[in-house]
């Protein structure tokens, strides 16, 4: 490795809108984010599956799929 070319590597603390705090290493000091995954609705189980035109109906009925 090249000496001199590499970036400093160091302790960071990232905080999420929702007030969550993670403490990692990284090469920014600290780092503020919207979303995380303690918020995020995919990893909450929140999420909604919005479909307008039918799609999933549509993939279900084709393929025989039932709930």
């Amino acid at each position: 490795m090249k000496k001199g070319i590499h970036p400093e590597y160091k302790k960071t603390t990232i905080t999420c809108a929702c007030g969550n705090v993670i403490e990692t290493s990284s090469t920014k000091e600290n780092i503020r984010v919207e979303i995380c995954s303690k918020c995020h609705p995919f990893f909450t189980g929140k999420q909604k599956l919005v479909d307008t035109s039918g799609r999933v109906d549509m993939f279900k009925k084709r393929y025989g799929i039932t709930e």
